[in-house]
């Protein structure tokens, strides 16, 4: 069998599974599209490796590309369906299973080339024997083929498919990815070890003339020799004040913060960190405090978090004790209830406090942030700056793994807009702001499971983030 056509967990895994899908979906069929390779710039030079659709790879286990997975609900049935590979393609890429072999190894019986899917569909939308129409269920499409897919298939125009997607298939998936299994976490610790290799790498190399490109192709580098490679585009700059900023021709510079956010997928799972660290091997005085208040909003978190805690509650927690923090500095004013209130830490802290992790990065955010980090006890805030960009805010259940990434950002044409708008003026010092807007940004991230009792970080290796350990 060639190598990347490996089984994460048992049979059994994926049997119970889908059998408990079909209990929480209830009723019709539900079809899970599986990727297929994506061309770079032409049809044979694909991105590779092929990464698998993350909710077809949860119930089929399987990685093969041109894959899809059907679930007849209503007669309890399964069926693999794809094309086997032929001799042509053995040549190039070697062998592969056939689509039948690949079915038994997750305990599919049924399977079918692929242009079967036209009728398994067609008979699908017929009605039963009741006289109703059965309800196809799909989940929102994220890329393009399998949009024109299912636009073959079901007549629904791509910019239709996200709202016709299926609202209880959604629920369902989001209700048991959101709970990892134990050997899920497993997978996740595994993925942290190689995290820890790549920041700790980074650490190393951190020194005055090296460019932001050498520094995070290293990185890259580890992700892609120990792990499936990296779970998501490494952020590496000395402009932290940028959330996404990639690794530029850049030479870091002394005194200087540089902010590495980066992580891996190993064995289907991923990992996510943060450090910051200062580029001449010393912290002046003014990072060392900022950086203190970051390191101490992270640690707090440990304190906070645990099941039947909002993790929008976490947040604001952390939102006000880096409110006072700042005020303690001068940066911040006034009542710090009313500062949180009115949005005035979004200056510092334009993101949420974390994500859910698991397959993805952003686990499940392609189902609907909506229904991934909310539900209808909790629903997020849109309007007010800062507080719309949170990802996560319901309560916490053993098993759910988040990330834990609290930061100050001192970001130059923010601080210019609030001044000439005069927004939040009664609690931002910005005569004092000024003298920030060549600081750059720190953020420190860890990834956190939510235990029975509270909640600990994953990794058996921590890397380093006190000052202490990173200071030469």
């Amino acid at each position: 069998m060639h190598e990347k056509y490996f089984l994460m967990f048992s049979k059994d895994t994926y049997i119970r599974r889908r059998a408990e899908l079909k209990r929480l979906v209830g009723n019709g069929v539900v079809v899970l599209f599986g990727n297929n390779e994506a061309p770079c710039n032409y049809p044979a030079n694909g991105y590779a490796p092929m990464r698998q659709d993350s909710a077809f790879l949860y119930y089929f286990g399987q990685h093969r590309e041109g894959l899809v997975g059907v679930i007849d609900i209503d007669n309890d049935e399964e069926m693999l369906l794809g094309d086997d590979i032929d001799i042509e393609d053995i040549v190039w890429m070697g062998f592969v299973p056939s689509v039948s072999d690949l079915a038994a190894e997750v305990g599919v019986t049924k399977t079918a080339p692929l242009k079967a899917l036209r009728q398994v569909c067609c008979s699908t939308t017929a009605t039963n024997s009741g006289g109703k129409t059965r309800t196809v269920h799909f989940l929102p499409p994220y890329r393009h083929d399998t949009k024109i897919m299912i636009m073959d298939l079901l007549g629904i125009h791509p910019s239709k498919q996200k709202e016709a997607a299926s609202l209880p298939l959604i629920k369902a998936v989001v209700k048991m990815r959101s709970t990892k299994e134990p050997q899920e976490i497993e997978a996740i610790e595994r993925a942290c070890a190689v995290g820890y290799e790549m920041h700790t790498t980074a650490q190393r190399l951190i020194r005055p003339g090296v460019t932001e490109r050498y520094i995070g192709g290293q990185v890259d580098g580890i992700a892609r020799s120990k792990a499936q490679g990296v779970s998501f585009a490494t952020i590496f700059s000395q402009h932290g004040e940028i959330m996404h900023g990639s690794p530029s021709d850049a030479p870091l510079e002394a005194g200087r913060l540089a902010l590495c956010d980066a992580g891996c997928e190993l064995d289907d799972y991923c990992s996510d960190h943060t450090r910051t660290m200062p580029v001449s091997g010393r912290f002046t005085q003014k990072q060392l405090e900022i950086y203190s208040i970051v390191e101490e909003c992270h640690d707090y978190v440990l304190q906070v978090a645990k099941p039947g805690v909002k993790y929008a509650d976490v947040h604001f927690a952390v939102c006000r004790l880096m409110t006072e923090r700042l005020k303690e500095l001068g940066l911040m004013r006034g009542d710090t209830d009313e500062a949180v209130a009115a949005g005035a830490h979004a200056m510092f802290l334009p993101h949420g406090l974390g994500h859910m992790m698991g397959m993805d990065v952003h686990d499940m955010e392609g189902l609907g942030q909506i229904y991934v980090g909310f539900d209808e006890e909790t629903r997020p805030n849109l309007e007010q700056f800062g507080t719309n960009c949170l990802r996560m805010g319901r309560r916490l259940q053993e098993g759910f793994v988040v990330t834990d990434e609290p930061g100050i950002y001192f970001i130059p044409h923010l601080i210019d807009l609030w001044r000439k708008e005069g927004h939040c003026k009664d609690f931002l010092n910005f005569d004092l702001l000024e003298q920030y807007k060549d600081f750059g940004g720190i953020r420190i991230e860890d990834d956190l499971l939510i235990t029975a009792d509270g909640c600990r970080f994953l990794g058996s290796e921590r890397i380093p983030y006190h000052p202490q350990d990173l200071q030469n």
